[in-house]
């Protein structure tokens, strides 16, 4: 959806041109009409796109700036936004365990690129590890002193480079003051959405393209805008897109443009073919009424026409960000005397929960999948159907004289139904359940013991005291007063996650801005180290290309076999077969790379796309489609590529490894499903009345187990996420700070029948692939694992722990 046109960057010049100071002296003039241009971009530009990428566009439009200054290099930005993309780790080992293996290969980097600055570094580091290590655990490492000399030797953008190699957490934060350094505060404040703005800055040639998001509307604002500009009803034509509406579209539109009306036309993306012949009647249209404004809305669509969005004005609208700003948002639509419509005494209060829970269930999103497995558009429709059930449910108990709330009903109706039914992940429909068995029951209106839904001593989530129900205004601002007094930012501890799930959002957050950047960087042209762009990908090519080992020889292993064929023996034929599949593709595709560089062969788009991931750092497209699920760089991938290649050959020509590393299978779960298939034919159990059972084992490593499980298997390389894990008394304990994964002890594994089990005090915690979990499709889940905890399920669960095979 971010497509913009010369002529609308000429507009914008234009309208520079015309707000900029005006100055006698020619260069203060120039200067005047650059800065006002600068920022005029920057205001154009994020009204059109999305708050995740607001900040992104404001370090774009410094660091091309910064660089066009002689400020930042190409090699330094390389680094920053790439760090160390070799494919072997280095030989010079970390000197300290609490140094992040990544971040200390990046340090190596680091070093090479800018060592006139940073050539004594890992000597320094070895040497004062006090000094580093109390840097490194400080809350903001990037607005302390860095130790050293290097405070004062280190230029604003090397500062940011080191930061990299040490807290990924606090890139994002780093570069929002990076920014201010360098542009002033004005480039990290987007501007505030002012439909009276949007309409100074619109003409009738260019449509007003409403890009939607979950929950919200712009419809109701326009309206008010029409309003205060002196258009009534008659002058504002709405129509929502569908099937058969094209004709009537068309007809409004002509009298629109000959009588000077404002027409909207809601949800294009319901009829994205129609849309071009849309484009073809805006590109006939000459002398328009000048009052004449067409106003589109749609969700992002690749399908949408470039030509509209090009010469369009493009206005992004988001729900409120932020637990405060989202109840003040909820109470904003709810009218006063709703309050009061149900005779009921405890409806106020219940509202008032049910707005709480509504705010929270959106508010998980923005953790990603520590949050939510998917992210669900729960709606302001969702609250206002739940309202009324709340009405309906307590005016019936009041009229039958019922002192009791139907608890169990307006739990299944708001949690299964409403809200729930939107949940199409079980996990994440436990994770609503779970809010409803937290905030509604007879003890929220415990006056012995008082009901919160967070407090700490800076702030208290709670119900508010219940004001006089024959004046509605006062019971209404009551309400109102409490959500103003709330502070603007919240912990994520208030949604019962663990403070580390904001480190997790920012470390994600600067992963994401990373990727973009490389996405927005030259293709073409000398690398940093003085090579071509062609000698660099032609020395990966090779580099992958002498690490590849032969492919496995199918009928050699199926005779050595014979027929004596088990469950889990057809896992690895089925393994290797893959396997085999992926090291012929690799070895296919750089051959012909590397001919097409040489001009032997044309380069085709897939060539292209190799040529480019090898160049970035990234895993090949066409490689990632035959591999396991994976979130690695193309060393880290390479790494884990030759530990798989490891496996397969151990258990080919030794026997089937004692410890199993699940992470190293293509299909996990098929080999999973044979060991319970293998244990049937065993015992004689019937298949489908069978299940898998764990146990987390004391053994730290894989080393440590001496002998094969008697029944089941032991399997490793599982990370535990949202949680600690206490190895001596074996249960789950709380996070510790900036830990936000685990390696969790050897996991036994033992397949046993359904009625059999019997579990006390234990979590049912999925296992996943990667740390992106389950998508919408269910691909992801590969087992349910048992762990022990003396806490409260519900601590567990609303916190997001699962396990994963890989670590990103």
């Amino acid at each position: 959806m971010y497509q913009y046109s010369l002529a609308s960057y000429l507009e914008v010049f234009e309208f520079s041109l015309r707000k900029s100071m005006p100055d006698t002296i020619v260069h203060k003039r120039l200067r005047n009409i650059m800065d006002t241009l600068t920022h005029n971009v920057y205001n154009y530009g994020c009204t059109g796109i999305f708050e995740k990428h607001k900040l992104l566009f404001s370090f774009q439009i410094t660091v091309k700036i910064e660089m066009d200054r002689d400020n930042v290099k190409q090699e330094q930005l390389d680094f920053f936004i790439k760090g160390n993309i070799a494919l072997e780790k280095s030989r010079r080992t970390k000197p300290f365990k609490w140094i992040p293996d990544e971040g200390w290969e990046d340090l190596i980097r680091l070093v090479e690129v800018e060592g006139y600055v940073f050539g004594t570094l890992l000597e320094d580091i070895e040497r004062n590890e006090k000094l580093w290590k109390a840097w490194f655990d400080h809350d903001a490492p990037e607005s302390q002193p860095i130790p050293m000399k290097y405070e004062e030797s280190l230029g604003v953008f090397q500062r940011l480079m080191l930061l990299r190699c040490w807290r990924v957490d606090r890139i994002y934060r780093a570069i929002t003051e990076y920014v201010t350094k360098a542009m002033g505060e004005k480039y990290v404040t987007p501007p505030i959405i002012s439909f009276e703005a949007i309409f100074e800055q619109s003409t009738p040639m260019s449509p007003i393209v409403f890009i939607l998001s979950p929950g919200s509307d712009p419809a109701s604002d326009l309206m008010k805008l029409a309003e205060r500009s002196g258009f009534g009803t008659n002058k504002l034509k709405f129509l929502s897109m569908g099937q058969g509406q094209e004709k009537l579209a068309m007809q409004l539109l002509d009298t629109a443009i000959a009588r000077g009306q404002w027409l909207m036309l809601q949800n294009c993306h319901l009829l994205v073919k129609w849309l071009k012949e849309l484009e073809k009647a805006l590109e006939k249209v000459t002398k328009p009424h000048p009052d004449f404004r067409l106003w589109l809305t749609t969700e992002p669509t690749s399908a949408f026409p470039i030509g509209i969005l090009q010469r369009s004005l493009k206005v992004v609208t988001e729900p409120p960000n932020g637990l405060k700003l989202n109840l003040r948002s909820t109470y904003f639509k709810i009218p006063a005397i709703a309050l009061v419509e149900c005779p009921h005494a405890a409806f106020p209060s219940l509202v008032f929960v049910l707005a709480f829970f509504h705010a929270v269930v959106q508010e998980r999103r923005k953790y990603g999948k520590i949050g939510w497995n998917v992210s669900y558009d729960f709606n302001e429709s969702d609250f206002q159907v739940c309202m009324q059930i709340l009405n309906t449910y307590l005016t019936k108990a009041q009229e039958n004289g019922d002192s009791k709330i139907p608890w169990g009903s307006l739990k299944y109706l708001v949690g299964e139904v409403m809200y729930g039914g939107r949940a199409i992940d079980n996990f994440d429909r436990r994770i609503l359940n779970t809010y409803m068995d937290e905030y509604m029951g007879d003890f929220i209106f415990d006056t012995f013991q008082p009901f919160h839904f967070y407090h700490n001593e800076d702030v208290d989530y709670k119900i508010p005291e219940d004001g006089p129900r024959d004046n509605y205004m006062e019971l209404y601002s009551l309400y109102d007063d409490y959500i103003e007094a709330l502070p603007l930012a919240n912990t994520p501890e208030v949604f019962g996650l663990h403070p580390n799930a904001e480190i997790g959002y920012y470390t994600q957050a600067a992963r994401d801005m990373w990727l973009h950047l490389v996405e927005l960087q030259p293709q073409t042209g000398e690398t940093g180290g003085g090579i071509s762009r062609e000698d660099f990908i032609d020395k990966i090519a090779s580099d992958v290309l002498n690490k590849l080992p032969e492919e496995f020889d199918m009928d050699k292993i199926r005779k050595k076999f014979g027929l004596e064929i088990t469950p889990t023996t057809v896992v690895l034929m089925q393994e290797l077969e893959r396997f085999n599949i992926l090291i012929n593709r690799m070895r296919k595709s750089l051959s012909t790379l590397q001919k097409a560089l040489a001009g032997e062969v044309g380069m085709s788009n897939e060539l292209d796309d190799l040529a480019r991931s090898l160049f970035n750092g990234q895993l090949p497209n066409i490689w990632r489609r035959l591999a396991p699920e994976t979130l690695k760089t193309l060393g880290n991938w390479m790494i884990h590529f030759l530990k798989r290649l490891q496996q397969y050959n151990t258990w080919v020509n030794e026997s089937e490894p004692t410890v199993m590393w699940l992470s190293g299978l293509h299909i996990p779960e098929s080999y999973l499903t044979a060991l319970v298939q293998a244990t049937c034919r065993k015992n004689g159990w019937p298949l489908d009345k069978s299940t898998l059972y764990t146990s987390v084992t004391t053994f730290q490593n894989p080393e440590d187990v001496t002998e094969r499980a008697h029944q089941g298997c032991f399997v490793h390389g599982l990370y535990l996420e949202g949680a600690g894990w206490n190895r001596e008394q074996g249960l789950l304990i709380k996070q510790k700070p900036k830990q936000l994964i685990q390696n969790l002890p050897v996991l036994k594994v033992i397949p046993i029948e359904a009625h059999r089990l019997k579990l006390q005090n234990t979590l049912r915690t999925p296992v996943y692939v990667t740390s992106q979990r389950r998508n919408a499709m269910g691909v992801g889940l590969v087992f349910e694992a048992d762990l022990f905890t003396t806490e409260h399920i519900s601590h567990w669960v609303l916190q997001g722990v699962c396990l994963i095979l890989n670590t990103d």
